[in-house]
């Protein structure tokens, strides 16, 4: 049985949110593809590790949708991404790393509790501050932060927006220009989680077609190519719409998704 077309579906719904919040998608896809992959002859215990690397590698192309997409209207502040996006980088290495060492239950329990996590600042109530930021945010700091979202970012399997994008308005930054330089530092985030859990894997680690380490390709493409295609569409509503509603609907549903992987 094929699941490619699933794996369009879920590009479709992780490029919308990832255009749209800014968060999410990644740990949609991580919950996805837990469930799917052992379908597909991935062994049981190696379907979180295939699930987080496929994920991520998807990722890549998702936020450099959304990230064009952003730029086009401005909010990408690339001066704040170059000085986050090395230790980004290195974070993802490391995180992978430290990731395939780990069991799949381990790691079960990790992104479920991560999932609460988000949901419960998603909840937050934001009271009403005036961004105060006039220039891009940069320095050494930013990179010493970026080791600590690449590495948490590379165990759950997500583009870190859901760390990058509340630090940035921490520091001034208005919410569409985190959520569009987040987009971009997506990138970075995911080629180096993908890369490590495709170089780092133990020998025969998904015995697969299509399998590069724990990276199983065919959801990752199939992921990839819708997930373009819908990046955009988010990037439009985050710009026109107030997105309070949505950040509680889909909290809900990131609670949801922490019962899944607990219930298993």
């Amino acid at each position: 049985m094929t699941f490619f077309p699933i794996y369009l579906a879920l590009g479709a719904v992780a490029g919308l949110l990832a255009g749209l919040l800014g968060i999410g998608g990644g740990l949609v896809l991580v919950a996805a593809l837990a469930w799917l992959l052992p379908w597909q002859g991935v062994p049981p215990e190696a379907a979180m590790h295939a699930a987080l690397a496929s994920s991520l590698a998807s990722i890549v192309l998702t936020a450099a949708a959304s990230a064009r997409a952003h730029h086009r209207r401005g909010s990408v502040l690339w001066p704040t991404v170059a000085w986050l996006a090395p230790g980004m980088m290195l974070g993802g290495w490391l995180g992978s790393r430290l990731a395939i060492a780990l069991s799949g239950d381990v790691l079960r329990w990790g992104v479920a509790g991560y999932c609460v996590v988000v949901a419960l600042e998603l909840l937050r109530p934001r009271p009403a501050t005036a961004a105060h930021a006039t220039e891009a945010p940069r320095g050494v700091g930013y990179s010493l932060a970026g080791v600590g979202i690449g590495a948490v970012s590379a165990i759950v399997g997500i583009g870190g927006g859901s760390l990058t994008v509340p630090l940035l308005i921490w520091r001034g930054v208005t919410p569409v220009r985190a959520v569009g330089t987040s987009s971009a530092c997506g990138v970075f985030i995911g080629l180096a989680s993908a890369a490590g859990y495709a170089m780092q894997a133990p020998a025969g680690a998904l015995p697969l077609p299509g399998a590069v380490g724990y990276v199983y390709l065919p959801a990752a493409i199939g992921v990839a190519l819708t997930s373009i295609l819908a990046a955009p569409y988010g990037t439009r509503l985050a710009h026109a719409l107030s997105a309070d509603a949505l950040r509680r609907v889909f909290a809900g549903f990131l609670l949801l998704v922490a019962a899944g992987f607990v219930w298993r």
